[in-house]
């Protein structure tokens, strides 16, 4: 693989790691009960998502215009790491409204 492709890959990875860091980041804060929070931090995260998916489809496109061969090991873990990124989102998503539904009972509970 050259070091162009390598450097392509990485960025993909460093930029869905990213948004997979802020995805599982924003279930501790809907724990804690601040939603603002965690809502800033799905968002933080698709926007790094955003970057890695751009690369990527920058990547796909040159690829079907035939300006690159064969399908590199590290590209394999860069796509895994975009599934992997997406899944903690829906994930994050859902904890946080469960979060949001348990806290609101405790509180009527409370009152």
């Amino acid at each position: 693989m050259d070091e162009e492709m390598e450097m392509i890959c990485f960025q993909i990875i460093s930029c869905v790691g990213t948004a997979k860091s802020c995805y599982v980041n924003s279930i501790a804060k809907a724990q804690e009960g601040d939603f603002e929070a965690a809502e800033d931090l799905i968002k933080q995260g698709d926007e790094a998502y955003a970057g890695g998916h751009d690369v990527h489809m920058q990547l796909l496109t040159s690829e079907a215009n035939g300006e690159r061969k064969g399908t590199p090991l590290l590209l394999l873990h860069a796509e895994d790491q975009m599934a992997s990124a997406e899944t903690c989102k829906l994930m994050a998503q859902n904890f946080i409204n469960t979060y949001r539904e348990l806290i609101e009972l405790k509180a009527k509970l409370n009152a």
